[in-house]
């Protein structure tokens, strides 16, 4: 597996609004939102349910991946990904570092993967109260 989910209940912008704060808890910020249904739509014009992919860093721990290689960035920043189902309830979704930083290969990565899959998933935890 590349990623892990949780299930939300609300409007898409409201989930939003709690992932991004929720990720300031854990030091992230973002740094890319990319509307994939409407850029889907202006592009080909095809419809779809809201879609969308946050580019999510946290400047500390990014800054440790990328002296520990800096072809890392290659990877960077952690995907989440915000969508509405068809039963719309929207799915959170977060890429998992510890799979994605695998790829590397390099010293000292993994335990800093570890601890930014800690985060997303205390980020996941919280938003399933």
């Amino acid at each position: 597996m590349y990623g892990f989910t949780v299930n939300v209940s609300g409007t898409m912008d409201a989930v939003q609004n709690r992932v991004t704060e929720e990720l300031q808890k854990e030091g992230f910020g973002i740094l890319t939102e990319i509307d994939v249904a409407g850029t889907l739509k202006k592009k080909l014009g095809i419809d779809r349910k809201p879609y969308r992919i946050l580019g999510a860093c946290n400047p500390v721990l990014a800054s440790q991946a990328i002296e520990a290689d800096p072809d890392i960035g290659l990877l960077l920043p952690c995907n989440v990904i915000v969508r509405e189902e068809d039963d719309s309830s929207i799915t959170v979704g977060f890429m998992d570092p510890a799979a994605v930083l695998s790829l590397a290969d390099v010293e000292g990565t993994e335990a800093l993967a570890g601890e930014v899959r800690a985060r997303l998933e205390r980020v996941r935890d919280a938003l399933s109260r």
